[in-house]
């Protein structure tokens, strides 16, 4: 091992570790059999990790250690290259009635049936004539040339002014190729059938589920290569460099890649759904911070040092906790999705819990053989020399001694902001209907809209009643008696006639207030009945339960991500008042963003509401990712705090740390911005909220509350440990003259 490499003591790994031992003599007191267990323990993995980074950055290490990295993320890519995922949309819990409805009517002869409506009406709202009529009648002739096809109607609307004609055939099971067939098969015979005057949309279930296959077909390739075009420009303007932003572009698309086949082959094993657009965006955005908090503190450490190699090996140090307690916060505050009833959102969580786990080893174990290789050279036309006076962090460093100085100011304005943001909440709504899904046009999102114009509201999604064949007539009276009701059929008896199916039709358009509301009023009507076990189902139920679901998960998971975001930063930085106070501030923070986003959504886009997994989302993507750059600043400032005091080590934490906290925030809500590109509205929300919360909490949160706080509250922050050395580092020896005065060290 490198004599000079054990010398460095600038290591922030280093400096941890003292804190440690620090902490332990003070509380275990007297050494004994614990205390020399715990010094083998450190210095096992501190031997460990000057043996892991020589590996790394040495001269013949780095070579293998890259070759050995490229070669194991190709491995990933090719041995999960054909793994595939089955779509779901199942969007309530599994246990819920609606779920058991839709699993009992497996039993029904008709299962496999699926159903399609084609529906027409004349564009500038006429009655339909005669000769039109005709035509529906010669076009429900020609639907009937398929021979499994079962064609009824054509059904005029009251009005006279639309029409509707039922197809149904039968598909083999949950095939999804055999219903995108049969929806393609009744399109083809449609538009082959026009009718003067009027327009022809086929609609559905099967219908739906189509379109939204169609409008993802080849969006994750472009949502791919626009997010490294936005990377990629992001890093050029950050590092001025014809050649430095080429390096970590490549290794995270690698990662990205190596990280999307395993996840898809880790939702194959365990039956899981999640949306590979956010693991790709997650693993690009935070592999890429990673990378710009490394390579930042590279830059630095070669002003003070003529080995490259050595500089790069004090920067790994340097940054790896701060590295790792990022990911750990992430990863952790994924994991607790788990706990989520709702499948897609306990898919996403596993999913991108390991795609940032790959992201991490990718950034730590091959990014640095790879600039280790590449030499100084690489930073051209810039690059740093030892012994270089030039403040890099000038602006920042006035921003934070004018924030130290009269902090209350910019810490009264900042919340003040927040609080602006966050009463965005007032008057939004949650749920989006079927048809509010998409971001862009369908035809069946168009003909559900008609039917629900011209027919009875409720007959779009009718609601499906299953219960006890002896108990038919007594369900469906129990359900006929119920505010709201226009009409209820039986539909079939079950295979084994043990259970009959009902279609209930309410005055009520789906996905509105009083759809909900008729749900429960017949779920409580029809559980009364004694001895029929009748449960109700259909997609105003779904949506019912996925309301439910999605409010159960928040309350539940919310709080445990902060408890987990509030034990990690106690552990990296070994006090209580600090983490409490930066997570309420992140907190606020999150809010504030899913407010405003919420507002501009209305005013903007015409979202009227959120949809239903949008506040969890964001709200962990938020209070995690925000964390990260909490993490970056504050591990620096109690690094710098040791020998500066706490005020002026947060004027040179912001100074060194504000340019690439602001670099990776731009580049995080960009690579966000990129899921606008997905046709769903859900996408889109979160890119917006997201996006908004990201840039407010690096050029608001982190450069002005934060540091205030620690102007306002000094060495009190760190209770119940202490940051400073001794005491001319305390903030007693602090003045304002100081801080005007604390060096700008590039290399600290």
């Amino acid at each position: 091992m490198s004599p000079e490499w054990v010398a460095d003591r600038s290591s922030g790994y280093e400096a941890g570790v003292r804190g440690i031992h620090r902490s332990m003599d003070a509380a275990i007191g007297s050494p004994g059999d614990v205390g020399r267990g715990r010094l083998r323990w450190t210095r096992s993995v501190r031997s460990f990790s000057f043996a892991l980074v020589h590996v790394l950055t040495s001269r013949r290490g780095a070579w293998v250690s890259l070759i050995i990295g490229i070669l194991i993320l190709l491995g990933l890519i090719g041995a999960f290259g054909r793994a595939t995922t089955a779509a779901s949309n199942q969007s309530a819990p599994p246990n819920s009635e609606s779920v058991r409805v839709a699993a009992l009517t497996g039993e029904f002869p008709d299962a496999d049936d699926r159903t399609l409506l084609v529906v027409a009406a004349a564009p500038d709202g006429a009655e339909l004539t005669t000769a039109q009529n005709d035509g529906l009648e010669r076009l429900a002739d020609a639907l009937k040339g398929n021979a499994d096809a079962r064609v009824l109607g054509p059904f005029a609307s009251d009005d006279g002014r639309a029409a509707v004609v039922q197809v149904t055939a039968a598909v083999g099971g949950d095939d999804a190729h055999a219903e995108r067939a049969l929806v393609d098969e009744v399109r083809g015979v449609v538009h082959g059938h026009g009718i003067d005057g009027l327009t022809l949309q086929v609609t559905g279930g099967p219908a739906f589920g189509v379109d939204v296959a169609s409008a993802f077909d080849g969006a994750d390739f472009t949502l791919l290569l626009v997010t490294i075009g936005i990377v990629a420009v992001l890093l050029i303007v950050t590092y001025r460099s014809p050649v430095l932003w080429l390096i970590p572009l490549l290794v995270v698309a690698l990662a990205d890649q190596a990280a999307s086949k395993a996840t898809t082959a880790l939702g194959a094993a365990l039956g899981l759904s999640f949306d590979t657009g956010i693991v790709s965006v997650l693993v690009f955005g935070a592999g890429t911070n990673y990378a710009l908090l490394l390579i930042s503190r590279y830059r630095e450490r070669l002003v003070a040092e003529p080995d490259h190699r050595r500089a790069l090996a004090q920067a790994w140090r340097a940054t790896l906790p701060a590295i790792v307690a990022s990911n750990v916060t992430v990863v952790l505050s994924l994991l607790t999705l788990v706990l989520a009833v709702i499948p897609g959102t306990r898919g996403l969580g596993l999913a991108c819990a390991l795609g940032l786990v790959i992201a991490l080893a990718a950034v730590l174990l091959v990014l640095p053989p790879a600039l280790a290789v590449c030499g100084r050279g690489v930073f051209w036309p810039f690059v740093p020399r030892v012994g270089e006076t030039r403040d890099r962090g000038r602006v920042w460093r006035r921003v934070a001694q004018g924030v130290v100085r009269r902090p209350w100011m910019p810490l009264i304005g900042g919340l003040a902001l927040l609080a602006v943001m966050a009463s965005g909440l007032l008057g939004a709504s949650l749920g989006l209907s079927q048809t509010e899904k998409f971001r862009v046009p369908s035809e069946s999102a168009a003909g559900l809209t008609v039917l629900s114009e011209h027919f009875d509201a409720g007959q779009a999604q009718p609601f499906t009643i299953v219960t006890r064949t002896e108990s038919q007539d007594d369900v469906a009276a129990a359900a006929e008696a119920v505010p709201g009701v226009v009409r209820v059929n039986v539909a079939t008896t079950s295979d084994d006639g043990a259970l009959a199916r009902l279609s209930v039709v309410g005055e009520s358009a789906p996905g509105t207030a009083e759809s909900r509301a008729l749900v429960g009023q017949l779920r409580s009507a029809v559980h009364a009945v004694p001895g029929a076990d009748a449960l109700v189902g259909g997609q105003g139920a779904v949506e019912v339960d996925a309301r439910d679901g999605n409010l159960r998960d928040f309350l539940l998971i919310a709080p445990v991500i902060l408890l987990l975001t509030f034990l990690v930063l106690t552990v990296l930085l070994r006090a209580v008042v600090a983490p409490l106070l930066l997570l309420a501030v992140n907190a606020l923070s999150a809010i504030a963003a899913i407010g405003a986003g919420a507002w501009l959504g209305r005013a903007l886009f015409g979202w009227d509401a959120l949809d239903l997994q949008v506040p969890l989302l964001s709200f962990l993507f938020l209070v995690a990712l925000g964390v990260d750059y909490t993490i970056f600043l504050v591990h620096r400032a109690r690094t710098e705090a040791r020998a500066l005091g706490t005020r002026n080590g947060m004027v040179t934490a912001l100074a060194t740390t504000g340019g690439v906290i602001t670099s990776a925030g731009v580049i995080l809500a960009g690579v966000f911005a990129a899921l606008g590109l997905l046709p769903l509205v859900t996408l889109g929300q979160i890119s917006l909220i997201v996006g908004i919360g990201v840039l407010v909490d690096t050029l608001v949160v982190r450069t002005l509350v934060v540091p205030a706080l620690f102007a306002v509250l000094g060495d009190r922050m760190w209770w119940p440990s202490r940051a400073s050395a001794g005491a001319n580092g305390s903030d007693a020896q602090e003045s304002h003259h100081d801080v005007d005065r604390a060096p700008a060290r590039a290399g600290a």
